[in-house]
């Protein structure tokens, strides 16, 4: 199971200032960058559900040339819920009534269906009398063009394309232009992992689409595309180190060999999406030595004939 909350969290907290450029820059624009700080998770009792809620993202920042700082609320909605519009109200309702400063409410829309356009208002009143009127501003990712973001030089950008609405027939293209303008803002190797990273949570490719992919990237300008693959082979090499470190648990419960296939089969997945019954048997059947071996040489394919030449040349 994906952790949308974790990975949305993750990304939007360490890019902030680049989410509010993307999304909401009049707020940008007018923060001090170096006043921006997260406050701890604020937990709320939903009286109507009885369920304990926590806050996504909460930070106080300062807008320039004003005294008082303001709150910017930021929440990640990955599945549609009735009544969400309440609960964003009682979240504002709280953080306002603790804090007593101005909250500035955004929520990202992350889920894929459906593709109407959700609300982002909610209202009490009556025919001679309006109560209540709160409004959040609404970031709803199937609703946005990727083709939209392809000029735009920012990390959130490079990172939520991914997310965005995508024929299905365009996914190769995405994920090597999410790749490339990634690459273009040579940012340092922890914040490149963290988005490429991202991305190919979001964009997991089957074993065509992989093949596509590959002949994007073989279309890129040569420098970008070495950039490309630095990045690519980065991850997989993360990959194959935390496969490792799971093989080695996986390995004293039972056995050496097992997890060193387990490794072997998420790098697969990673890199081809499901192989076929024949393939998969070949390398059911390597032993561990050949398995070590065969994890290493992952890192150098670019296309699946790669893998069977491998197989071909190492078979007993």
């Amino acid at each position: 199971m994906i952790d949308h909350d974790r990975l949305f969290k993750e990304l939007i907290s360490t890019f902030f200032l680049e989410f509010l450029e993307l999304f909401a820059p009049e707020v940008a624009n007018a923060i001090t960058p170096d006043s921006i700080r997260f406050l701890q998770q604020e937990y709320f009792v939903d009286l109507t559900s009885g369920d304990e809620k926590i806050i996504d993202l909460l930070a106080e920042v300062q807008l320039a040339g004003e005294d008082a700082a303001i709150l910017v609320h930021i929440e990640a909605q990955s599945s549609a819920e009735a009544n969400f519009t309440r609960r964003m109200f009682f979240y504002f309702a709280r953080l306002y009534q603790k804090y007593l400063q101005r909250v500035y409410p955004i929520v990202v829309f992350s889920f894929d269906d459906p593709s109407r356009e959700e609300p982002h208002q909610h209202r009490v009143e009556f025919p001679n009398l309006k109560v209540l009127e709160f409004n959040f501003a609404s970031v709803q990712l199937n609703r946005l063009n990727w083709r939209d973001f392809l000029s735009q030089p920012n990390p959130v950008a490079a990172a939520l394309m991914s997310k965005m609405r995508i024929a299905v027939e365009d996914r190769p293209r995405v994920k090597a232009e999410c790749l490339r303008v990634l690459a273009t803002l040579k940012l340092d190797p922890a914040r490149t992992r963290l988005i490429s990273g991202f991305i190919d949570t979001y964009l997991r490719l089957n074993a065509q689409e992989q093949q596509a992919f590959q002949a994007e990237i073989a279309r890129i300008e040569p420098v970008e595309r070495e950039e490309i693959m630095e990045i690519v082979t980065s991850w997989m090499e993360q990959g194959i180190e935390q496969g490792k470190r799971e093989g080695k648990r996986e390995g004293k419960r039972e056995g050496k060999r097992e997890g060193e296939l387990s490794l072997v089969s998420r790098q697969l997945n990673s890199l081809f999406g499901e192989i076929s019954t024949a393939l998969q048997n070949t390398i059911d059947n390597l032993s561990v030595e050949q398995l070590e071996s065969l994890g290493l040489a992952l890192i150098r394919f670019t296309k699946l004939e790669d893998l069977e030449i491998w197989l071909q040349e190492h078979q007993d």
